[in-house]
């Protein structure tokens, strides 16, 4: 019964704490964020921003300030985030590029799992964006 009972504990365990595989296709590649492979689990947006690197700053503010991100990589100009939803525990990947060049701030939003995130990711980059283009704080 003990065996039975650590079997069925170790099953619900697994499956409400689904992370799923790393993309492959993260960080900045040919100048840019990798595209969406399905707009049903991930989100992309580019926002036209006068100072890309203050805007990366206030948006990875506002990203670490939500509850369960983790911070995976973080160098000039580039954020890899995870974020775990309450419940279930699925992971999303969240990327933030500041496009010194081209005046643009690059985000990028993706579930590991499943065929739909019901709009998650897309909210989270809207948020991410309200972020961005708001004005800094004076310290």
């Amino acid at each position: 019964m003990v065996l039975l009972q650590s079997w069925f504990l170790a099953l619900c365990l697994g499956l409400f704490h689904l992370i799923g595989p790393v993309p492959t296709e993260l960080g900045v590649h040919q100048g840019g964020l990798a595209s969406c492979p399905s707009p049903a689990h991930c989100a992309r947006v580019d926002w036209p921003v006068a100072e890309p690197e203050a805007a990366l700053a206030a948006a990875l503010a506002a990203l670490t300030a939500e509850p369960r991100v983790n911070v995976v990589e973080q160098t000039p100009g580039y954020v890899h985030a995870t974020v775990s939803s309450a419940f279930f525990g699925f992971v999303d990947d969240v990327e933030i590029y500041a496009d010194v060049g081209g005046g643009v701030l690059q985000a990028r939003s993706v579930s590991r799992l499943g065929d739909s995130d019901l709009g998650v990711n897309a909210h989270r980059l809207e948020a991410l964006a309200a972020a961005a283009q708001r004005p800094a704080e004076p310290s």
